[in-house]
């Protein structure tokens, strides 16, 4: 009986795959001929299905930029960014597609430890930093192997150098992992999809409106209560949104 389900769940799988796969071609064939809307709903059929990649996001989003859809482009290259950190071509569209916002939000002043911190940290994932401390520790294992196995008293110097330098490197690795996962976890990246939104000092429509935010500017959010959001923007501004107003990134 369990083998029969094994392979049941295995040809549901083939299939899903294979049917994703023809969509996917389906909507690359739809966007070279200029019918973006067409290959969006072919993106989002696979969405549908449970498949997420950093291509496929890539690839809405240039579908909603060819349309002008700016609050949907701008929502689905960070997704894609997420997914691909520090990948050229995503970070190149995206910043098209920031051009066309009409929120100007200066940035906070970052210092210089803000800056190293985040040229050495920031470079990789949580997930990225992970990998290389497991792939690491598997080097000190096998150097720290061949240091007892080494005959000869250089190459067991050698090994045994050179197996320290894996354990600290993957020392350090599990740490900038662990760091980027807790600002992974913070860090609550929502875009703004309403037109023109209201934001408001208090959560509720009574109080005074503290900046007004448009389509496509990206905020950070800190709170909730009830139907409302409190937002952080680039500048340190705070203040309360309709949470029907922007989209969380990380909603996969």
């Amino acid at each position: 009986m369990k083998n029969l389900i094994y392979i049941v769940l295995f040809l549901f799988g083939f299939t899903v795959s294979a049917q994703n796969e023809a969509l996917f071609d389906q909507a690359t064939e739809a966007y070279n001929v200029g019918e973006y809307q067409n290959a969006i709903d072919a993106y989002l059929e696979i969405l549908d299905n449970g498949e997420h990649s950093a291509a496929l996001y890539y690839n809405l989003g240039n579908a909603y930029y060819k349309l002008n859809q700016i609050a949907p482009s701008i929502y689905y290259y960070e997704k894609a960014l997420l997914l691909k950190p520090n990948d050229p071509e995503i970070e190149n569209n995206l910043a098209y597609a920031r051009n066309m916002t009409l929120d100007a939000i200066e940035t906070m002043p970052e210092t210089g430890l803000s800056k190293i911190y985040e040229s050495v940290v920031g470079r990789f994932s949580f997930d990225q930093w992970g990998y290389t401390a497991v792939v690491f520790m598997i080097l000190f294992v096998l150097l720290y192997i061949a240091f007892y196995f080494f005959q000869y008293s250089f190459r067991k110097r050698l090994a045994f150098i050179t197996s320290m330098v894996a354990l600290f490197i993957s020392a350090i690795s599990m740490v900038f992992a662990f760091l980027q996962y807790n600002k992974f976890k913070a860090d609550q990246p929502a875009i703004v999809f309403a037109s023109e939104s209201s934001v408001k000092s208090e959560p509720n429509l009574r109080s005074q409106e503290a900046f007004s935010l448009h389509e496509g500017t990206k905020v950070n959010v800190i709170e909730g209560l009830n139907e409302w959001k409190k937002i952080r923007i680039a500048d340190g501004t705070t203040g309360w949104i309709p949470a029907e107003d922007i989209k969380l990134v990380k909603d996969f």
